[in-house]
């Protein structure tokens, strides 16, 4: 199968002085329908891959080599107008905290219609009708009366379901989900990634779900891509992966991880050795690097 979404040695870096690389040649594919992981410690450029794929990263930060392609097309490349029309209408987000991701001054209707509004050209009864559908679709109850109330009137968990109703309404083929279920307790999570799941499968959905919890790529992902210091360190079938890492890195993270089914037993921190010899694996990918641009 051919892929939806195609990164190809993907490099980024800050723009200032001693312009820092973020991501180190970094590529990847993601099948339709498929959910692929990207795992790593903070900074590891897990939000920074998702960012450059919507064309939102930040001022301070250049893209400096690669491609991003999505069904074909280099995102890299495009208009900035052809790329406005694409996201929300083909690749969407489900943001990483619901409660400054939602307008508190605004009512739940009037942000979860925004988009349709704009990309699909939906008015009137209609677009209340596909906006009362969308929150059904993920089992929120008397979404009549939700979409009349303000964010802060709804739990944690219900926000991130408008949210998610939000990306999976406009029809995108690609979703960026970035860390959605960092600010809700185990409960919550769990729940949030099932209907993610149940939603991805249904619509036929791509997915790369951005998280540094091994336990929730084990829930919800069928590949996945290990991160450290903006640089690919495994990759491969979710369930392969995890089951039997190569990566002595990937091995000390799964140790590093609490286990629902040893509540007792320590978790290991990353030993120096690995870190050692992660930092002499970027030092000699960046002198490689040089050493091609000639």
């Amino acid at each position: 199968m051919s892929a939806l979404l195609e990164i190809d040695g993907l490099s980024a870096a800050l723009k200032a002085p001693p312009r820092a690389p973020l991501l180190r040649g970094v590529s990847l594919g993601v099948a339709p329908g498929e959910v692929h992981g990207l795992v790593g410690e903070s900074g590891a450029g897990k939000s920074t891959i998702g960012k450059a794929i919507l064309g939102i990263l930040p001022q301070a930060i250049a893209v400096t080599g690669g491609a991003i392609r999505f069904d074909g097309q280099d995102l890299l490349t495009l208009p900035r107008a052809r790329l406005d029309r694409l996201m929300g209408s083909e690749i969407a987000l489900i943001p990483q905290d619901p409660m400054t991701a939602l307008n508190p001054a605004r009512r739940i209707g009037a942000q979860l219609t925004d988009g349709l509004r704009l990309r699909r050209g939906l008015r009137g009864g209609e677009l209340r009708a596909r906006a009362v559908l969308a929150l059904e679709d993920v089992q929120i109850p008397d979404p009549e009366a939700v979409l009349r109330r303000y964010p802060h009137e709804l739990s944690g968990g219900m926000r991130q379901r408008v949210l998610i109703a939000a990306a999976f309404a406009m029809g995108p083929r690609l979703i960026i989900a970035d860390e959605p279920t960092t600010a809700l307790d185990v409960t919550v999570q769990k729940e949030v990634l099932r209907l993610i799941r149940q939603m991805q499968r249904r619509h036929g959905t791509g997915v790369i779900f951005v998280t540094h919890d091994l336990g929730v790529v084990a829930q919800i992902c069928d590949r996945m891509t290990v991160l450290y210091s903006g640089m690919v360190v495994e990759q491969g079938a979710a369930a392969e992966v995890l089951a039997n890492p190569a990566h002595a890195y990937t091995r000390a993270l799964l140790a590093a991880s609490p286990r629902h089914d040893r509540p007792d037993a320590g978790l290991a921190p990353v030993p120096p050795e690995v870190i050692d010899a992660l930092r002499a694996e970027v030092a000699r990918f960046g002198a490689g690097r040089r050493t091609g641009d000639g």
